[in-house]
């Protein structure tokens, strides 16, 4: 085991080999469950007003990850995604782009095709999605066939039984593999909070992701419930905030699963700003993966400038 970058000694250390690695992970604080869940209710009780919401809105439309992640995926229906990611509200053409596409690797090429020159990401879930069982060979082969497609970023899954089952070091070293087949391409290491059962599991698994490299730490597949949830993703932003005093870097989150609502998106981007930093609130940093969030964001933003409900019709609806 290795350190991926230079890192302060305490956390070198600690990637020593699997021991150092267990006896870190081990010695992290314990999460206080009662006072992170009131945490977190209590500040997804802000208020915020109207000038600030139309903000809000468009920030959450340029950090979401519109994604398509079914058996059932075609070609039309990924161009229609990529359509709706250049041009959210088509009678709107200042709303914000969306940060990314995010589908299965045979996908991505028709995604890139549509995306091409826009500056949207073309993400890609690999490593055996979603449940992670497979071999190395086999993970790295599916991340190296999405970036050759024209994958921008890759959401890996970790192998949760190795996890749990307390061999840290194998996850590491899957994650350092990938992170190497993935080169300059962004890395989203997704946990599957809702498999890890305890807050300080998903502490853990988050500095598990950050030692090995991983750009951003992404709390679920979406097939899994619980999937994402405020007090989980309050745990995930401390670790990257954490991270960001130890060692300067700065590591995103993606929250992914069950965020429907403006209403939802809103209190997440309070929890983002008051607990890791206003630096944070940026889609390089923070990301929503949704498939139907866009829709309620747009019709909210509609809302908001006309002064009634415009409805489903108005926006395209997937």
């Amino acid at each position: 085991m290795a350190a991926p970058t230079t890192l302060p000694s305490a956390l070198a250390d600690a990637t020593r080999d699997e021991s150092s690695l267990r006896r870190f992970l081990h010695g992290l604080p314990g999460v206080d469950q009662v006072g992170v869940e009131q945490r977190a209710a209590g500040l997804g009780t802000r208020s915020i007003k109207k000038a600030s919401k139309l903000h809000a809105i468009d920030l959450a439309i340029s950090m979401v990850d519109l994604t398509t992640l079914e058996g059932a995926d075609t070609p039309g229906k990924v161009r229609s995604l990529a359509a709706k990611a250049r041009r959210p509200d088509p009678d709107r053409p200042e709303v914000p782009k969306v940060a990314a596409v995010c589908v299965y690797p045979d996908m991505v090429k028709t995604a890139a095709d549509e995306l091409k020159g826009t500056g949207i990401n073309v993400a890609s879930v690999a490593t055996a999605f979603p449940s992670g069982r497979s071999t190395m060979d086999i993970k790295i082969a599916d991340t190296r066939f999405a970036i050759e497609q024209g994958a921008t970023e890759v959401d890996m899954v970790i192998d949760r039984g190795a996890f749990l089952s307390g061999r840290y070091g194998q996850v590491f070293e899957e994650i350092v593999k990938i992170k190497e087949a993935c080169g300059d391409t962004h890395l989203k290491v997704i946990l599957e909070t809702g498999e890890l059962v305890t807050y300080d599991n998903v502490r853990r698994a988050s500095w598990l992701a950050l030692l090995a490299g991983g750009d951003f730490i992404k709390t679920s597949t979406g097939k899994v419930q619980p999937a994402a949830t405020l007090p989980v993703t309050h745990v995930m932003l401390q670790a990257v905030r954490d991270w960001q005093s130890q060692t300067g870097e700065l590591r995103g989150v993606k929250p992914a699963g069950g965020i429907r609502s403006t209403k939802d998106a809103i209190k997440y981007l309070v929890a983002v700003h008051e607990v890791a930093g206003p630096e944070w609130l940026d889609p390089h940093l923070f990301r929503f993966g949704a498939s139907t969030l866009l829709n309620d964001l747009l019709m909210q933003r509609r809302t908001q400038l006309d002064g009634h409900y415009s409805g489903p019709d108005y926006v395209t609806v997937d």
